[in-house]
Formats: C-alpha cells, structure tokens, sequence
C-alpha cells in the first residue's frame, strides 16, 4: 500500500549509512507522498476502474437483485441493531429499486469473511435481510445465501441458489462500484448471466478548483489503499482461475 512504500523509505533513508541513499529514498519518499495525497490524481484513477452508474429509469425490471455483502461490522456490541460502514447503498439502492417495482426479489450473498468468526447468531447476509424487513420488505421475497466468505463463493454458492430458485430469471448484481469488475467476472465465471447495478462510489466529480488538485488530503492514501487492495485482488483471482 501507499503509505507502507512511503514509511519504508523514511525509516531506510534513517536507518542507511550512505548519503546517496539516504537522499535518494527522502526524495522518492516525498514525491511518493505528494502524488498519493493528490486528490485529482486518485480520483482520476478510480474513476478509470469503477463501473459508471447505471440512471435508474434506464434500468429494466429484473427478476432477482443478487446483493453482496461486507458493509457491516458482525462483530460490534451490543449486537442489538446492524452496523454498517462506508457501503450501505449496497443494500438501500436495491431495496429503492423494489419499492418502485424494478426488482422482485432479494438474494443477499455473504457470511462472513473473517478467519474466525467469533458471532455465530447472524451472518451478514442476515443483518441485511433484517434492514429490508425493517423497511416493510416480506419475506417471502427475500432469499439468503449465508455461506460465502469471498466473492468467488458468493458466485458458486449464489449459482446454486438461483438454478434452483430462480431458473431462466433476470439477474441484477449489486455491488461497489470498485467491486464490480471482479465481482461480475466471477459470476459469468459461474455461468450467471447479470446486469451490473453499481453502488457506493468512492469517486466523485471532477473540480477544479486549486485546493482540490494543489492542496494533499489524508483520504487520498485511503483510497488508494481501497484501490490497490481491489487490483490486488483482482490479477490474484485471475491467477486462480476465478475470472
């Protein structure tokens, strides 16, 4: 990530004897951290990576809004209510578009990715399931698959769900958009045809203004985090043969 490339050098640029290295990795440590908290230059590239939204009145109806999950924290007490962090219009988008009749049904993906999962009463899959319930949902139109711990077995286990429950339906996949690409490989992977419905953006519109593209910002080397951490993911699946 980023901000361990440029800690790296710091602490090398302390650490080494020679002053050709030691002025070498300064130097690159500065220009590193210049061009990772410039806000134009990470929104530019994630802009290149995330898929573009999809206006709702250019949606056609869908049968199944097939949601993925990993926007909530199972592990906060009291667990009394659903956590959510930065994601949650992974479920309130798909559940806006039900209440307007452009989906008929939910299939929530997600256990939990953790190693070890300590809360063994809701999966993440179920935390979401009880939000739509919460917001009127029935549940009779709402589907669970609380196994997966990645996205490659939200793909496999979802597969199996909607052969049986929903064979030869329309399939709407909800994700970040910065999730979507490997998210969508993974489900033609799985022989699932599906439309793309991209949520939570972690790009925004272009400015222009000098404190935008002059002035660093400590959200950038977020984000460029979240992004490497995404490409990362991404050439490993492809790699393993997920994509």
């Amino acid at each position: 990530m980023p901000i361990t490339w440029i800690v790296g050098l710091f602490l090398y640029s302390f650490w080494t004897k020679v002053p050709r290295l030691k002025n070498r990795a300064i130097k690159i440590a500065f220009i590193l951290l210049i061009l990772f908290t410039n806000n134009l230059i990470v929104n530019e590239a994630i802009r290149a990576w995330e898929i573009s939204v999809t206006p709702i009145a250019d949606l056609a109806p869908h049968d199944v809004a097939v949601v993925l999950t990993g926007v909530t924290d199972t592990e906060r007490e009291p667990q009394d209510r659903v956590y959510f962090a930065k994601g949650a219009d992974r479920i309130l988008h798909p559940l806006q578009l039900y209440k307007i009749g452009k989906i008929k049904y939910f299939l929530i993906s997600g256990g939990s990715g953790q190693l070890v999962n300590r809360n063994k009463n809701e999966s993440e899959a179920e935390e979401l399931a009880s939000i739509l319930k919460l917001a009127g949902v029935p549940d009779s139109v709402i589907v669970l698959e609380n196994k997966s711990r990645n996205t490659h077995e939200n793909a496999l286990f979802s597969a199996k769900v909607l052969e049986k429950r929903f064979p030869g339906k329309s399939y709407l996949l909800v994700t970040s958009a910065f999730h979507m690409r490997r998210a969508k490989g993974c489900f033609e992977k799985a022989n699932v045809p599906v439309t793309v419905f991209t949520t939570d953006f972690y790009s925004s519109g272009r400015k222009w203004t000098p404190d935008y593209w002059l002035l660093p910002s400590e959200s950038a080397l977020g984000k460029w985090s979240t992004l490497w951490h995404e490409w990362i993911g991404y050439i490993s699946y492809w790699g393993a043969g997920y994509l």
